[in-house]
């Protein structure tokens, strides 16, 4: 019996062993992109696309020139911000509007709309693309004013992301509210006094993945911009900056644009990852 488990614990540290070491390379080789961005936006020595990987000549010229009036860098950046700061305020109000009305309220056609809401989201969002474009165009929302209509996409259909919120709304018991209710709050008291201090996690999670779509968005923002560079977001902005005609001399000045964009979302991670694993695995239940 003892010489058997001696076998099991060798067989567990083997898989163990075989698991990390997976994980290992598996972290180096999604590393190693990273790492040459970063060895690349400190080389002035040229900036265009060369064969070398270590930084021929140190320094911060390229990310100097970000921040020079010969760059619209600022001014992508700027856009980039200003609509991931309204779709992240505007989705989550509306996703947590709509998760705690369907967590918390029953009605007719409850369930129809939840199921017609589940199957409207199974679908791209990109299949729309041409669509959205012609309402925005018609609206005058596109290229220089591509900010505006950029924010509305955003926000419009974000209350069908409601799922994850409203399982974590789930888990919480109603009679709170009632306790609530009996004292004298109103429904939307008790939605804001009650309900949303219980939610932190879920609201930190809401709030990442909310500020995270915008920030990155590249397909959409080059179809709305088409080319303004007063419309650009970052990613269509940088993205231009590797055409044929542009690579030779921006290049490095894309691997700093790229490393200055990914600083927020890193640190936003590293003072909310421990609310963000919660909200994921609050709201993962069956609601």
């Amino acid at each position: 019996m003892e010489r058997r488990s001696m076998g099991m614990a060798a067989k567990r540290r083997t898989a163990n062993i075989i698991t990390y070491v997976i994980l290992v390379m598996i972290s180096i080789i999604w590393i190693i992109p990273f790492i040459f961005l970063i060895l690349q936006a400190f080389d002035v020595g040229n900036p265009g696309l060369t064969g070398n990987v270590w930084p021929e000549k140190w320094g911060l010229g390229n990310f100097a020139y970000l921040f020079s009036s010969e760059s619209n860098f600022l001014r992508w950046y700027f856009n980039t911000f200003i609509i991931a700061l309204f779709a992240c305020v505007g989705q989550t109000a509306m996703q947590f509007m709509m998760a705690y009305a369907l967590s918390r309220f029953r009605f007719k056609l409850r369930k129809p709309m939840m199921n017609v809401m589940l199957v409207l989201g199974m679908f791209p969002g990109f299949l729309t693309m041409i669509v959205l474009y012609e309402v925005l165009n018609s609206l005058g929302m596109t290229s220089d004013n591509a900010v505006p209509g950029l924010i509305l996409v955003n926000i419009a259909s974000s209350g069908m992301g409601y799922y994850v919120a409203k399982g974590f709304l789930d888990t919480m018991p109603k009679s709170l509210d009632e306790a609530a209710e009996v004292d004298g709050a109103t429904k939307f008291q008790v939605f804001y006094k009650v309900v949303m201090p219980l939610c932190k996690p879920i609201v930190i999670y809401t709030v990442l993945t909310s500020f995270m779509g915008p920030w990155g968005d590249y397909i959409f923002a080059a179809t709305i911009a088409k080319g303004s560079q007063e419309g650009m977001n970052v990613a269509t902005g940088l993205n231009s900056w590797l055409s044929t005609a542009n690579i030779g001399g921006y290049y490095k000045y894309f691997c700093a644009g790229g490393v200055i964009v990914a600083i927020p979302v890193i640190i936003l991670f590293l003072f909310l990852q421990k609310y963000y694993v919660e909200g994921v695995t609050g709201g993962a239940v069956k609601g």
